[in-house]
């Protein structure tokens, strides 16, 4: 039987490996954990910066939440817009991916003008388009007016009365604002979801599709049987990625509609912004921000149950 050697390594050679993992421990408990900490703390107080004087309230935060109006607003366009949104950009991103994973002429030209809007600022995307938006000088309401005549001569045949004018107040109509949001952030991030399934689709083997096409699959059926469940799990990640950012969104509300008209275009991240730091209710910004955490939390933990559920199937 062998001796145990009797020399013993230092502790800092035997957890050389913690040691190393430490100081982005630290630096992830700052950022991230004491900040989610102290979040959940302030939402069980009502707190304003200008009083400075913290006061526990409870769960009176979360419940004047449910009972604001702006909030359930803002609830209601968060999940209207994410879900909108990122089907509009997978369904979109799958298409283009299918498109260009086949080889054609100006395959290599066509591609960087693809996920061009995807490198642009979301600031410099929302200036683009609120000038595309703008009633009277818009490229979109230029071009609906010359559909004018076109549309004058259908109603006429008719015997309706002729309009005046097609254009539309894209920013500043309630039914059709939040839509004018939507419209941007799909052109600006379709392409990160073509990236991700197109880079799916470079994956799969080639012999698959032949071994597919000897058993007589074609067309749908090729696709359906065998591009779809080897895609599956880039579907999922495309889908998680879109869903979390979409459900965030702030920049593109702030900078086209600022939550308005009236509540239109309120999302829970503008909630959060204008009262935390438009009028430093703290205490109730702090609670939607938990309320935030807790839906992307959810939608996050599905996805991620899906696609390891599917991985092991």
């Amino acid at each position: 039987m062998a001796e145990k050697s009797p020399y013993r390594k230092p502790w800092h050679e035997r957890h050389f490996n913690l040691l190393l993992l430490l100081p982005a421990v630290l630096i992830i408990s700052f950022l991230t954990i004491y900040p989610l900490v102290n979040v959940v703390r302030l939402s069980f107080y009502e707190y304003n910066y200008l009083r400075g004087i913290p006061r526990f309230v409870g769960l009176g935060n979360y419940f004047r939440l449910f009972g604001d109006r702006f909030f359930l607003d803002g609830l209601r366009n968060t999940f209207l817009f994410s879900l909108s949104a990122t089907l509009a950009e997978v369904l979109l991103g799958l298409g283009l991916a299918i498109l260009f994973h086949r080889k054609f002429r100006g395959r290599r030209l066509l591609l960087p003008l693809v996920i061009f809007p995807m490198m642009l600022s979301t600031m410099v995307v929302c200036s683009i388009w609120r000038s595309m938006y703008h009633f009277d000088y818009g490229i979109l309401n230029h071009f609906l007016d010359s559909l004018l005549p076109v549309m004058n001569w259908l109603r006429g045949l008719f015997g309706a009365a002729p309009l005046e004018s097609l254009r539309v107040k894209w920013l500043f109509d309630p039914d059709l604002a939040l839509w004018s949001v939507v419209l941007v952030d799909i052109w600006q991030w379709t392409p990160m979801a073509f990236l991700i399934l197109l880079a799916g689709l470079q994956s799969i083997p080639r012999e698959l599709y032949e071994a597919a096409r000897v058993d007589g699959a074609a067309g749908v059926s090729l696709f359906r049987y065998v591009t779809l469940p080897l895609l599956r799990n880039h579907l999922f990640l495309a889908l998680l990625l879109r869903s979390i950012d979409t459900f965030k969104i702030f920049d593109k509300v702030y900078a086209l509609t600022g939550g308005g008209p009236g509540s239109a275009t309120e999302t829970i991240s503008f909630y959060i912004y204008r009262e935390g730091f438009k009028y430093f209710n703290m205490g109730r910004a702090s609670a939607a921000a938990v309320v935030m955490f807790l839906a992307v939390a959810g939608v996050s933990a599905l996805y991620i149950r899906q696609a390891i559920g599917r991985g092991r199937a």
